[in-house]
């Protein structure tokens, strides 16, 4: 290799390793995150996802045929470290109505992702959903993640969409990635990075506050409308 092929990434000057979500709770003005317990979450989402088996659909889990056997899954995926699962109140009905995960966490890289996204209707297209999405982003990007990740089924039309409004860049698809439920998927990437993040937050910010909603709780300004100004790169699939 000669000289003028040598390339190198920036310095990545005063970065250090940020913590693990651990323990981490966090409350806003719609929506309060805590971490998921079998024994105090369970029967209350079990309740809030009864007839809505399609928010399953994607997932690598469920539906639940009982409320035990939702207890039980609930029990072994918040007993490990990685993923770190969130229960999600949503404050405007006091209702437990959803939860996520931050999962794939590599303190060492700088990287995290959100994920496990499992909203009951009544949670669906809220501000309390959006603002769920909003708290977390903004303790990754506070603790020192430089990467802040979401993945899904390539077919999930409505993630991507969701990602896209969120402001995250697409980044491509993973041809075969997994197998998930005895079905090929394919993964959808998207990412957004700490340098995007002060706009970001400039715009959840905007969307989220009193001003931007009139007396019927209707926005004035779309989220989506105010991310794409922060985007890198549209997912081409929502063009069509």
């Amino acid at each position: 290799m000669t000289g003028d092929d040598r390339m190198f990434g920036p310095k990545v000057d005063g970065w250090r390793t940020p913590p693990r979500p651990d323990g981490v709770t966090l409350s806003g003005r719609f929506a309060h995150l805590e971490p998921l317990t079998p024994e105090k979450h369970a029967a209350m989402l079990y309740r809030a996802y009864d007839g809505a088996d399609a928010v399953w659909d994607y997932l690598p889990v469920g539906p639940f045929a009982s409320a035990a056997t939702f207890h039980r899954w609930m029990r072994d995926a918040t007993a490990g470290d990685d993923p770190v699962f969130f229960a999600i109140q949503n404050l405007e009905t006091g209702g437990w109505e959803g939860f996520c995960a931050l999962l794939n966490i590599a303190p060492a890289t700088g990287s995290i992702e959100v994920g496990f996204i499992t909203f009951a209707p009544a949670l669906q297209k809220t501000r309390a959903a959006s603002e769920a999405m909003f708290l977390l982003m903004q303790w990754a990007f506070k603790a020192g993640y430089r990467r802040y990740e979401w993945k899904c089924n390539a077919l999930n039309l409505a993630s991507r969409r969701a990602a896209q409004r969120l402001g995250f860049s697409y980044e491509g698809v993973f041809r075969q990635h997994m197998v998930v439920k005895g079905r090929n998927r394919d993964t959808a990437w998207f990412a957004a990075i700490d340098r995007e993040w002060p706009a970001l937050k400039e715009a959840f910010q905007a969307w989220l506050a009193p001003s931007n909603f009139d007396p019927s709780g209707q926005q004035r300004e779309r989220l989506g409308d105010l991310t794409a100004l922060v985007r890198s790169a549209s997912d081409p699939a929502l063009r069509r």
